[in-house]
């Protein structure tokens, strides 16, 4: 899932010190699950706004909405007329979010109210490791189910640097080494023999090196209808 948390309260105050009316939108999947983006979030940050401005002498007004997906345009439609009466709106959204509804309704502008971190999973209550960086050629099959190069401080992919020591990152004593996760899962699964295969170098035109990325789906898109004679 997307893992985000919400930017400190003074940015987010500099963002709409040139508006009055401000609509607080967050999005009921991801952000709320990680407790950055969800209706809770945005009822807390509205009343901590409302306080701080009114301390600095303004008289700013508050509107809080919740949508399911703010990354998908069907569901904003939802608060069309809300965006609309605003004069600004503070998404609680990953980026996708913010850029969803930037498109969706140019006229009005969206503010980010969250820094989107990372892909990651949820290890424990009120805890997110990342876990995936999307890099579109997913290794895998290869390392036991651990990813080299979200979990590898290094992205190593052929093995451990010289700089990990027992069992542990040089970067941060307390991340476990990847690669010695990796062949810890491979020696109990009895794949040891996966680590002695030659490997192409990796394709790394299908991540974020290779521009903006795009996934189309011919099966899944809607068909023209031919016109009625």
């Amino acid at each position: 899932m997307i893992i985000a948390e919400q930017k400190p309260l003074d940015e987010i105050k500099s963002m709409i010190a040139d508006y009055q009316k401000v609509l607080i939108l967050g999005c009921g999947t991801c952000v709320t699950i990680c407790f950055a983006g969800g209706e809770k979030e945005v009822g807390t940050l509205a009343s901590a706004l409302r306080m701080a401005t009114k301390l600095d002498g303004q008289n700013k007004e508050f509107v809080e909405a919740t949508v399911q997906r703010q990354c998908e345009y069907e569901f904003n439609e939802e608060v069309a007329e809300l965006v609309q009466e605003a004069d600004v709106v503070i998404s609680l959204a990953c980026g996708i979010g913010v850029q969803t509804m930037n498109e969706q309704f140019p006229g009005k502008l969206t503010l980010p109210g969250l820094n989107t971190t990372f892909l990651g999973q949820p290890v424990e209550q009120g805890v997110w490791d990342e876990r995936c960086q999307a890099c579109g050629d997913c290794v895998l099959y290869l390392t036991g189910g651990v990813c080299p190069i979200s979990r590898c401080a290094k992205s190593l992919l052929h093995g451990p640097c010289g700089g990990s020591q027992n069992g542990k990152c040089e970067v941060d004593p307390e991340t476990d080494c990847a690669w010695h996760l990796i062949y810890d899962r491979l020696k109990a699964l009895g794949r040891l023999d996966l680590m002695t295969k030659l490997r192409p170098a990796k394709d790394w035109s299908k991540a974020r090196h290779g521009g903006t990325r795009r996934i189309v789906r011919e099966d899944l898109k809607l068909q023209e209808v031919a016109p009625r004679a």
